[in-house]
């Protein structure tokens, strides 16, 4: 179970992030304690957490005002992620004695393969392939040899798009035949990408392993630059739609009692 502090921060977090606490706007801990009805504590706390994050920035006194991440700040993240799992490709390539993470690999891509044979786009079969897909990432991950790599990426975990092996899915392209095609070809391209990777990681081939890991999260900027291009007023709310399926970690808070 999380903390007090830990769970208000997410739900502060939820609000910028939607824009409910809008960008650059003044915040206290006496506001913050009417509006989510809990005690100085855990909001002091969970500010300071926020600010750790970058999320909120003290100010003169005892307020804080709100720095709501841009698009900008997103594709510069998403940059930075990309250099960290391609790290950890290359230092997993590097282990010795990888027989049980390689064996998890391999289940996820076969696994995917077995789910886009019968893919109908449902939510179930969505959320099935999204699963194995974090599973994958996060084997690399959590196997490279170096803790760091994973806890700088925990760090800008919080921000839309930035979850190790989520996946970026637009549904509204699946209205036509032609994007159910496309979506097909994307997620078997990008499963074909896995295979690479994993035979590289099993070879010792520390290069490609790093190489291919980067043109596949590669797709993530593409991504926010077609979207920006289709929507010239694309907000955080926009690109949380296309962050996976299950989105309930984004979704605004109730301000209930949580003291």
């Amino acid at each position: 179970m999380e903390s007090i502090d830990t769970e208000l921060a997410a739900r502060i977090r939820r609000d910028i992030i939607f824009g409910t606490i809008k960008d650059s706007e003044r915040v206290s801990e006496a506001q913050l304690c009417d509006s989510y009805n809990v005690s100085r504590t855990p909001v002091r706390l969970a500010l300071r957490l926020l600010e750790r994050e970058g999320l909120v920035k003290r100010g003169e006194g005892r307020g804080y005002h709100v720095k709501s991440p841009s698009i900008q700040d997103i594709k510069q993240a998403v940059l930075v992620l990309g250099h960290l799992e391609s790290l950890a490709a290359r230092l997993m390539a590097q282990q010795p004695k990888q027989n049980e993470s390689i064996s998890i690999l391999k289940n996820q891509i076969d696994e995917i393969d077995h789910l886009l044979s019968t893919i109908t786009f449902d939510d179930a079969s969505l959320q099935l392939i999204q699963q194995h897909n974090a599973i994958f990432h996060n084997t690399i991950m959590e196997n490279c040899g170096n803790n760091f790599v994973k806890f700088t990426c925990n760090q800008i975990s919080h921000l839309p798009m930035l979850e190790v092996g989520l996946m970026v899915f637009d549904k509204s392209v699946l209205s036509t035949e032609e994007g159910v095609e496309r979506s097909i070809f994307r997620l078997k391209l990008g499963n074909s990408q896995h295979k690479v990777i994993c035979e590289a990681i099993e070879k010792g081939d520390s290069v490609r392993s790093e190489g291919m890991m980067r043109e596949h999260l590669n797709i993530l900027v593409e991504y926010i630059e077609l979207f920006e291009k289709s929507d010239e007023k694309l907000t955080l709310s926009n690109l949380i739609t296309y962050s996976g399926i299950e989105l309930s970690a984004f979704e605004p808070a109730k301000k209930e009692a949580s003291n």
